[in-house]
């Protein structure tokens, strides 16, 4: 079962071996972990789950890696998630290719699983920073990830561990409009059946908490999408 402080990653290799050893290490670093071992299995876990990073390998049966890299970085619902592409073709105009098509990284095998998970906290540290630890922050509000501490100005926040997770959820994102049923899955985990009224109640605590010393509302409701932070 997927927490929400654990940055959601998806390995699509169709080698069996090379998927294990890829899940294996990935959630010793702390991550869950999506397999899909072709194209489409892949874009369907991208629709379901959303995740934080994707490891694909360039060489698939039906669809190749390079074109499931195309799909997803010509649409805007995924053109931000990170793709790490695995490739055997080592040659320059290969690595060129893969990164024009949107890969953000490129591996050729055979490779340092090391080196990899090492590529792989860079990439999370962009899009999920508060699951490696890092300080969050906007405007005059700072979130310490790795000691669980809130401030806002000078003044000490203290929040309840989902409403922890919602402002996280906020702060890596400023500006985007989530739907609630986007924040339960973030904050709450896709395993847990929460009625999404819940998210109402927690984003009400968190706003009354985070304006206790004064101070205007941080967070925007958006009437029939969301909550949106500035």
């Amino acid at each position: 079962m997927a927490t929400s402080s654990q940055p959601q990653v998806l390995i699509v290799e169709d080698e069996h071996a090379q998927r294990e050893v890829l899940a294996y290490n990935l959630e010793a670093e702390g991550c869950h972990v999506l397999q899909a071992e072709n194209g489409d299995e892949a874009l369907l876990a991208v629709a379901e789950h959303a995740p934080d990073l994707i490891i694909l390998d360039w060489m698939l049966p039906h669809v190749s890696g390079i074109e499931i890299c195309r799909r997803l970085k010509s649409r805007a619902q995924t053109r931000a998630i990170p793709i790490i592409m695995l490739s055997a073709r080592s040659e320059e105009v290969d690595r060129v290719r893969g990164l024009e098509t949107g890969a953000d990284d490129y591996v050729v095998k055979p490779y340092s699983v090391v080196e990899l998970m090492a590529r792989v906290r860079t990439q999370l540290r962009r899009v999920r920073p508060s699951s490696v630890g890092e300080k969050l922050h906007y405007q005059d509000i700072v979130l310490d990830a790795e000691t669980h501490k809130v401030f806002r100005g000078e003044q000490p926040i203290r929040l309840g561990p989902t409403e922890f997770r919602l402002l996280a959820t906020f702060l890596e994102k400023p500006g985007r409009v989530w739907a609630r049923d986007q924040l339960l899955d973030r904050v709450w985990g896709r395993d847990i059946f929460v009625d999404t009224r819940t998210v109402d109640v927690h984003v009400g605590r968190l706003r009354k908490a985070l304006c206790q010393y004064g101070g205007d509302d941080p967070l925007r409701t958006v009437r029939g999408a969301g909550y949106a932070l500035g």
